[in-house]
Formats: C-alpha cells, structure tokens, sequence
C-alpha cells in the first residue's frame, strides 16, 4: 500500500500549493505567483533528475515538449487567475471536469477510448457540480450552472480543466519519449523560461520577488513535491488508481477553504465534490 501513501501525499501537497498560493496571490500578480509554482519547483526536480539520470530520448520528445511547455504556462497563469477571483471550494472542484474533457481528448490525441462507466462519469460530474451551487436553485432549474458561468473563477478553471485534458495527453507521450521526471523538469523548464517573460512584462515592482521568497519557495516545494509523489506512486501501481487518489485535493480544498479562508456552503459543496469524484471514479478507475 505504499503507492497510496504517495498518491496521498500527492493530493497534500496539492492542496498545500493552492492554499499558499491564495494567500499570496493576495499581496502580489498571479503572474508572479504562476512563476513561481514552476520556477522554485527547478531546484527540487533538477536533484532528482542528478540522481535518477538522463534517460534516452525519443523522436517526439522536442515537439511534443514545446507544446506542452506552451500550454501549461496559460494553463497555470489562469489556475492562478481562478482562485485568486472565487472561493477555493467552488473554483478546485471544476478539475473533476478533466477526466470528462479526457474521454474526447485522448481518441483525438492517443486513440484511446473509454467504455461504458465513462458516460456514467460523465453525467456524474455534471451532476456534482450542480450541488455545488444548489442553493441557487430557487432561481430556476439551471440557476445553479448559472451561479457558476457568472463566476469569474469556476469559469477560467473550466478552461483550465480542458487545457490539462489535452496536457495530460501529451504527458503520456512526453513520457514514453524520455522518463517522468525528467519530462517533468523538462516541461517545467520550458514553462518557467515563458512565465518568466510574463511575470517581467507584468511586473512593476520587482523586490516582491524578494519580499515573497518565503511563500513563493514553499509553493516550488509544494509543485515538485506533488509532482515527485505522483511520479513515484506510478511506479507501484496503476495510474487510474493514483489519480483517483490525487483527486481527493479537491476534497481537501473545500475543507481548507471552509476552514482557512471561511467560506461559506460547506455541506453543499461536499456533497457536490463526493458526487464528482464518484464520476472521477467511473471514469479513471473503473474501466
């Protein structure tokens, strides 16, 4: 059972990462904060790769790593952007949407399709979102998908869950054209040399990098972290059962946010993520 006390630590660090970058984004641009997630991570990931070594290369390697380095550094700027706009609790649960965008992303990219318990997912997820916002139900049968398009931030994560449904793809084949940390650390490089750019052009008063050293190198730590976990819990078992497991940060963003941050609507949003993961289970771990 050593894989699920990585997966674990995987979904910890995740929500560790997100509470101290709500924090933080509080003081400073989301560009910056963006940055950082890839930036500090560098160090942590470049020892790993020191250790582990350079594995062979693959053909597809480059191109495929210069899309995905393009995709995740918007993809990351706009996570950044959501909860810094909307509470935790209503912005992380829209990642559940991810394995649902999945089941048209992966037949177009990798020609892998999903059974019969994805559709079951699906309508799960769609389900589980709607409790999100059941309160607002006495607006009409669609107020609560209302209540989150009017939402900046459920909105912008939305988009973010369909960018990493297609990041997630080109992981699979940036991994089999080189190793996971490595392709790790390379993506990352890739997206931190372009965050870079934009948190420079964005970025008026250059000593918060120095005020916020603190949070930003916790939030490095957080990223690699997360991201060594995963990589390591692949090792043990299958990769539907620690993204499953992975998953359950969003359940620990809603906590976090009820508790940290006192935001309101526990009980709904509860009920509405357990219903999304079961949809996540459907899709990811019973096939």
């Amino acid at each position: 059972m050593m894989w699920f006390v990585f997966a674990f630590l995987t979904a910890s660090f995740e929500t560790l990462k997100d509470i101290v970058s709500k924090r933080t984004v509080a003081d400073v641009s989301e560009y910056m904060v963006a940055w950082s997630w890839i930036f500090f991570a560098l160090p942590f990931l470049l020892l790993v790769v020191v250790v582990q070594g350079i594995p062979p290369l693959g053909e597809g390697f480059w191109p495929v790593l210069a899309l995905a380095g393009s995709i995740n550094s918007i993809s990351f700027t706009l996570y950044v952007k959501a909860i810094k706009h909307s509470d935790l609790s209503v912005t992380v649960p829209m990642i559940a949407f991810t394995p649902m965008f999945m089941l048209v992303t992966s037949p177009l990219i990798l020609g892998e399709r999903p059974g019969l318990l994805g559709s079951i997912g699906i309508v799960l997820i769609v389900v589980g979102s709607y409790v999100l916002n059941l309160k607002e139900r006495n607006r009409g049968l669609l107020g609560p998908y209302r209540a989150l398009l009017r939402e900046r931030g459920p909105k912008i994560m939305l988009l973010v869950a369909f960018i990493w449904s297609v990041a997630g793809n080109l992981d699979k084949v940036g991994v089999n054209n080189s190793g996971p940390v490595f392709w790790i650390l390379s993506v990352h490089s890739v997206t931190a040399g372009i965050l870079t750019l934009v948190m420079l052009w964005h970025t008026r008063d250059y000593r918060d990098i120095v005020r916020n050293i603190r949070p930003f190198t916790m939030i490095g730590f957080c990223s690699a972290m997360a991201a060594i976990s995963q990589m390591t819990a692949i090792t043990m078992t299958l990769v539907p059962y620690v993204i499953s497991v992975k998953r359950t940060s969003i359940v620990m963003s809603v906590l976090s946010g009820h508790i940290i941050f006192k935001e309101k609507g526990l009980v709904e949003r509860l009920s509405g993520v357990a219903i999304m993961i079961a949809g996540i289970l459907c899709i990811t771990l019973l096939q």
